[in-house]
């Protein structure tokens, strides 16, 4: 195995860049495995950091669980050889401990861990004093304020270097994602943490690697900072999460294809023709605002008449009514039967909460 010694660039320096590219296996196999996908990450001139998992928290008992401790040297020898910083998921006190002393560069807090605030304080407190970034994963469930007491443990901790990682949620019934995206929470994550690093993730976004493109395109349109993204020198043959693996090569050909866009751009004339638009939307936006307050006063009318008619709230057969009304209109204005469903949904329960404030006052 050769191993030449390459020069590598303080984390800190590298996870200053955008788009920020971090990828590698879902899972460290063997210490050939782990060289060979570092070597040929290197090779594309596209990745910034390399992942591989160590310990693999699991669904249930008996599948493969991650090669473990042994796996951190194999770690140093790929960094050693192509200058390409490491990342490692951590789940406890324990591996904190174990990949700190093995000079892993990042650590990321996983899905299944960030879920249960006693897991993120136990390593918050194994972070006081050092100094190392942190990546932070959703949980698995969509919960924000769990995302963000996540957040403020590790701040809490003395953490500096604090980013995220939007690796989709789950949720029942759905069949086209592995984790539903569920964009706006993490656009409103986003939002509510300005200047802190947002990576999405689309391996276990999608769980399959037809889609990966899609994935990564639309959040790169969406203003991320970057991408984490499983790769694998031979994916099929993956001990863990196989289908949503690609090649080191593919992962480059892919984000060659990439449309990369800027949030902003130094032109007078874009500035006043988008400041133009901005305005007609604000403009929509109050006219709707309006709208809706004089619905709502109409609603409320008609609680009036059923707490006076002693009639129920709910109408079972106006709601499916005034459903198919909007999704025969939403059609025809090429808006999807998703947005038509969720705005009517907001708007019915917000009606609902006027009606019973009536009926009960």
């Amino acid at each position: 195995m050769e191993q030449a010694i390459t020069q590598h660039k303080p984390i800190e320096e590298v996870l200053l860049k955008r788009p920020l590219i971090i990828s590698g296996p879902c899972s460290a196999e063997t210490e050939e495995q782990v060289f060979q996908t570092a070597v040929r990450l290197a090779e594309t001139g596209k990745v910034d950091v390399m992942r591989a998992g160590i310990w693999k928290p699991r669904t249930r008992p008996g599948s493969f669980e991650g090669i473990g401790t042994k796996g951190l040297p194999w770690l140093q020898q790929a960094r050693k050889a192509t200058g390409i910083p490491v990342a490692v998921e951590v789940a406890t006190a324990k591996q904190v401990e174990d990949a700190l002393h093995f000079g892993v560069d990042v650590l990321w807090i996983g899905a299944r861990t960030t879920v249960n605030p006693f897991s993120v304080q136990d390593i918050a407190d194994a972070l006081r004093g050092v100094d190392v970034p942190v990546l932070i994963k959703n949980p698995i469930n969509p919960d924000l304020e769990l995302w963000i007491g996540a957040v403020e443990r590790v701040a809490k901790a003395g953490i500096k270097t604090i980013g995220l990682i939007h690796r989709g949620f789950s949720s029942y019934g759905n069949t086209e994602y592995r984790n539903a995206p569920m964009w706006h929470l993490a656009i409103e994550m986003k939002r509510r943490n300005p200047g802190m690093m947002m990576i999405n993730d689309p391996s276990h976004i999608c769980g399959r690697r037809d889609i990966l493109q899609d994935v990564a395109q639309t959040a790169i349109d969406l203003d991320f900072d970057g991408l984490i993204i499983e790769s694998h020198i031979d994916p099929d043959m993956a001990w863990s999460d196989a289908k949503q693996q690609i090649t080191p090569e593919r992962l480059g050909e892919m984000l060659s294809a990439i449309r990369w866009r800027k949030e902003d751009v130094a032109s007078e004339e874009y500035h006043i023709n988008l400041e133009k638009l901005r305005q007609q939307i604000n403009h929509l936006d109050d006219e709707l605002m309006q709208i809706i307050g004089q619905r709502m006063k109409v609603a409320e009318k008609i609680g009036q008449y059923k707490k006076d008619n002693n009639i129920t709230i709910l109408q079972t057969n106006r709601w499916n009514e005034i459903l198919e009304r909007a999704f025969n209109t939403g059609d025809k204005m090429g808006l999807s039967k998703e947005f038509v469903t969720k705005y009517f949904d907001a708007m019915h329960m917000e009606s609902i909460n006027h009606q019973n404030k009536i009926m009960n006052s």
